[in-house]
């Protein structure tokens, strides 16, 4: 197809605004969860340490804050208003249509919740965050460069945790030294350095200065995540993109879904295992110098005996971790386990959540959102990988950490992100803005494809005003 017939926002690409206000929610977003609202934490509560600063913690996590009641309705007032008013331009790809299925699903969960109260209050919230997040996105313009922002905040994010790592005292446990930086936890600066890790990554496949700030963020990235002592986050951080790309490769050569090749994986670790034994103890002894994965194997046992409790529908959406002092987490967890806010896996909370419907409907909106990714990489490899590389960072640190659907959690925003950014190039012509260009027929007549060519180059420019 010549280039007079391919569609006007495409054609437009260089005249194209490298910003569209339709990103301004995602990139506010973005900007809230990863430095406005920690930095104002950390003013109002003051430095990270002992016994005080846990209990302050749980307070923060039991009872909302006034800026989350304050910011996520305008966020979704917001984007409620922006697709009212284009839902004519929006076309919805799989991968979008299962999240908002898997999220239809916890606002459902609420009819059975151990306590609906909390579980309205957050699935109301949640629902705002991931429209403010995914829907804008798709009705930007296709040259508008979202990912460049969002690497903007999260470099942002990690001069600022520098400057604050510089000038706070360690934490230390079990002898141990570790900085948090203005996060709650040491552990959340130390995925926020991997996540900036693997967006400069990006960065360093253009020229020139953005090669060497790229590079220039690849190196702090890493001092900051050796402080944070977050090892697991460093190695899945150099995992993710060593998987990402001969997933790619293999599926382009195979000629199948990029989520059927990296499905090999869990397989080929569940046999594995059954032939040599368990080994997360191996590899827990290897990263964190335990058996245990410090301490998360006995907070698996006791989710998985709540899950066998309520095994297909759960206890419903984020109702059963800290809902008050007659949770089931505090009544019926032995030790020092009543004093966790999550098992610290994303998938177990899921089925504690939502059972194993929930599971299957997460891993479904997982496997689509791989699919989609897949078939983003036939046409534009060097914008996939990336996404790749983020998707797969998530979903392998949720097997230690809760990300899936859990409030504003800095590992969910992020798969918000490559949701939409996904969406916005899963198909040749963006899946928001004008209608797609309808074919030409090559057996037209050479006047009709010209009349046709031009009624396209008035629609491009048209859209460009527009934009």
């Amino acid at each position: 197809m010549s280039k007079a017939l391919t569609h006007p926002i495409d054609r437009a690409g260089a005249s194209a605004p490298k910003f569209d206000m339709y990103l301004m929610l995602p990139i506010l977003a973005v900007a809230y969860v990863e430095i406005i609202s920690p930095l104002l934490l950390a003013i109002d509560t003051g430095p990270r340490t002992g016994s005080m600063w846990t209990a302050v913690q749980r307070q923060i996590q039991l009872e909302p804050r006034i800026e989350h009641k304050i910011f996520l309705p305008a966020m979704g007032l917001l984007s409620v208003c922006a697709v009212m008013r284009n839902w004519a331009r929006l076309t919805f790809p799989p991968h979008i249509i299962w999240l908002f299925g898997h999220l239809m699903l916890a606002g459902v969960s609420i009819s059975w919740a151990y306590k609906p109260d909390f579980s309205a209050v957050r699935f109301l919230q949640q629902a705002m965050f991931v429209t403010s997040v995914v829907l804008p996105p798709l009705m930007a313009v296709r040259k508008a460069d979202m990912m460049r922002w969002v690497f903007l905040c999260f470099a942002l994010a990690l001069i600022i945790n520098m400057l604050f790592v510089l000038n706070q005292p360690p934490m230390i446990q079990n002898d141990r030294i570790s900085y948090p930086g203005y996060f709650t936890f040491k552990g959340t600066l130390g995925e926020c350095a991997a996540i900036t890790l693997l967006l400069s990554l990006r960065e360093v496949l253009y020229s020139g200065f953005r090669r060497l700030v790229g590079i220039i963020v690849i190196g702090i990235a890493v001092y900051i995540v050796i402080l944070s002592d977050s090892k697991g986050s460093l190695g899945i951080a150099v995992l993710a993109p060593l998987l990402a790309g001969p997933a790619l490769l293999i599926a382009k050569r195979m000629r199948i879904s990029v989520a059927i090749v990296l499905l090999t994986i869990p397989v080929c670790y569940a046999v594995l295992s059954g032939i040599v034994g368990s080994l997360v103890s191996r590899l827990s002894w290897y990263i964190y110098g335990n058996y245990d994965l410090s301490g998360r194997v006995f907070i698996w046992d006791f989710a998985n005996f709540e899950i066998s409790r309520k095994p297909i529908l759960g206890w419903g959406y984020q109702s059963f971790w800290l809902v008050g002092p007659d949770a089931p987490s505090i009544v019926d967890a032995p030790g020092w386990i009543k004093t966790m806010p999550s098992s610290h896996n994303g998938y177990l909370d899921t089925m504690v959540d939502m059972g194993y419907v929930g599971l299957a409907s997460l891993l479904i909106f997982i496997f689509t959102t791989l699919h989609a990714i897949g078939r983003m990489a036939d046409r534009d490899p060097t914008r996939a990988w990336p996404l790749l590389t983020l998707a797969l960072y998530i979903i392998i640190t949720n097997f230690i950490e809760t990300g899936w659907m859990h409030g504003t959690d800095l590992l969910w925003l992020i798969f918000l992100i490559v949701v939409a950014e996904t969406g916005r190039y899963w198909q040749p012509f963006p899946a928001g803005g004008s209608a797609p260009a309808r074919r030409v027929s090559v057996m037209a007549g050479r006047r009709q494809g010209i009349a046709r060519a031009k009624s396209f180059e008035k629609l491009g420019r048209s859209d460009e005003r527009r934009s």
